[in-house]
């Protein structure tokens, strides 16, 4: 029987994907990838995650090793559980792992992944980064904050002053979290939005939900072959989340707009609309691209910082001694007659080994942010595919008992005379991570949280309410992108300087 030409397509075409599928069957079958548990059919290893992810992996990495292997619905995840691991990621390969999967909530959020943060490695991505570290996150632009950030804190100490003559319990939480929405705006937009500004749930509410929903393990990031019916309506809330932004976002560009010939310290709204359309700049942006960084800069100083705070006090509340070891060195460098200042902060070894130890302990972003393999790569004997997900565990690394001894407990003097910082040199201590995708606001986010935490540690002595003891504190957690106390840490502060 003669075959017509569209037969012999079609038998062509099929004997080409039978020679594909055996070719990547064969290649696998040869190809040693980590060990990890094994999943179910179609959702893998989804079930095992439960409420915490970064305790479930870290348990399984216990048994699995610390470089992981799990399927994750359809996608391939590896997890990095150790320091040695986290530098043949984060160092040794980088480039390959410089990639950032596509996620719903960066793809619906974060204005397509156009953001920073999620942004595919590339020649986009590294303008972005190129124009945020030199233009907006110097430490010459950080210091040209310098007033605003000491105008609130000043502000923040007379509130705290305030509930302490009456001899009231502070939700710290709330507190701190006002204090670094507050810094933000205005180093971000010039000046403080009300929260009803933003939303009616208010500023606080609304970037949780942004975390909250950054972290969820998304059955349509898993299984895209199902994404069409969002079946955990998350994409739903997504966009009306975006919206709340873009709104949002929209206001403060077009009053940054009407407002340029104004005689006022330049934010980065206005360094950023200084960019758009200039000939003088190396930088492409528009007003979609000043939105995505908005909100990079608004997520990543505002929610991380106050986190980072309310984890360190309450270790400190927690540990008597090492609150009093604190005050002492305040009192020594900054005295009992003034408030500590940012050119305090360098002679404070002991405040900085208080905030590495916490962060060791309570990285605000446990998991990091996921990376992507560009290509297929070996790394320590394994088999790395293209477009695998890469999950470096900073929490479990801060645990991990072959690099700390004592590992869960708190002790900042484990510091002292270490070498061991936490700027991404070190893969022991990683909570602003490393490399290419390390975070750029890094300087940023330790000022922050270094001026924070010590006045509230110099101006205030601080008890738990309802004669609780310290070792009853509470210290469950809530999962998120950045996360936070699952309860809001609440102190009775006393005044303690002599001014």
């Amino acid at each position: 029987m003669v075959l017509s030409w569209t037969s012999i397509a079609i038998v062509a075409l099929v004997a080409l994907f039978l020679q594909l599928l055996l070719r990547k069957m064969t290649s696998t079958k040869h190809k040693k990838l980590p060990p990890g548990p094994k999943g179910l059919p179609v959702i893998g290893c989804l079930h095992m995650l439960g409420k915490f992810p970064h305790r479930v992996m870290h348990q399984l990495s216990q048994k699995y090793g610390p470089i992981m292997y799990m399927k994750l619905g359809s996608m391939p995840t590896v997890v990095v559980s150790s320091p040695q691991a986290a530098e043949l990621f984060l160092k040794t390969h980088d480039l390959v792992f410089a990639g950032r999967p596509s996620l719903e909530a960066a793809k619906y959020i974060s204005y397509e992944q156009t953001n920073l943060s999620f942004a595919p490695y590339g020649s986009y991505w590294r303008n972005m980064r190129k124009m945020c570290t030199l233009e907006l996150l110097s430490n010459l632009k950080i210091n040209a904050f310098k007033s605003m950030r000491w105008e609130e804190i000043k502000q923040f100490v007379e509130h705290v002053k305030d509930a302490a003559k009456k001899g009231a319990a502070v939700d710290v939480s709330a507190k701190v979290s006002s204090l670094s929405a507050d810094m933000t705006c205005r180093m971000v937009f010039g000046k403080k939005y009300m929260d009803k500004d933003l939303d009616e749930r208010g500023f606080k509410a609304v970037i949780h939900e942004g975390m909250q929903l950054g972290a969820t393990p998304n059955v349509s990031d898993y299984i895209p072959q199902i994404a069409w019916l969002d079946l955990q309506g998350l994409r739903k809330r997504m966009k009306a989340l975006h919206k709340v932004f873009d709104d949002f976002f929209e206001k403060i560009i077009d009053e940054h707009i009407q407002c340029r010939d104004e005689d006022k310290v330049q934010d980065f709204v206005d360094d950023m609309l200084g960019i758009v359309g200039s000939k003088e700049t190396e930088y492409s942006i528009d007003r979609g691209n000043i939105k995505a960084i908005i909100l990079d800069m608004l997520i990543g100083a505002m929610d991380t910082s106050a986190t980072a705070v309310e984890w360190a006090m309450s270790e400190l509340i927690r540990h008597p001694r090492a609150m009093e070891k604190l005050q002492n060195e305040l009192e020594e460098v900054v005295g009992m007659n003034r408030m500590a200042e940012e050119s305090d902060l360098e002679k404070l070894n002991y405040l900085n080994m208080v905030v590495k130890e916490s962060m060791r302990l309570h990285p605000v972003a446990p998991l990091l942010l996921p990376h992507e393999s560009i290509e297929d790569c070996t790394v320590n004997g394994f088999h790395i595919p293209r477009e695998s997900r890469i999950v470096i565990n900073a929490w479990s690394i801060g645990r991990d008992p072959s690099a700390w001894t004592d590992a869960e407990k708190f002790i900042p003097e484990r510091f002292e005379g270490s070498n061991v910082d936490l700027r991404g040199r070190d893969f022991r201590l990683l909570p602003f991570g490393s490399g290419r995708r390390g975070c750029p606001g890094m300087q940023l986010g330790l000022t922050m949280v270094r001026l924070m935490l010590a006045q509230m540690v110099h101006c205030f002595d601080w008890e738990l309410p309802d004669n609780m003891l310290a070792t009853e504190l509470d210290m469950t957690e809530e999962f998120a992108l950045v996360t936070p106390r699952a309860n809001h840490l609440m102190a009775i502060p006393t005044y303690r300087l002599y001014n």
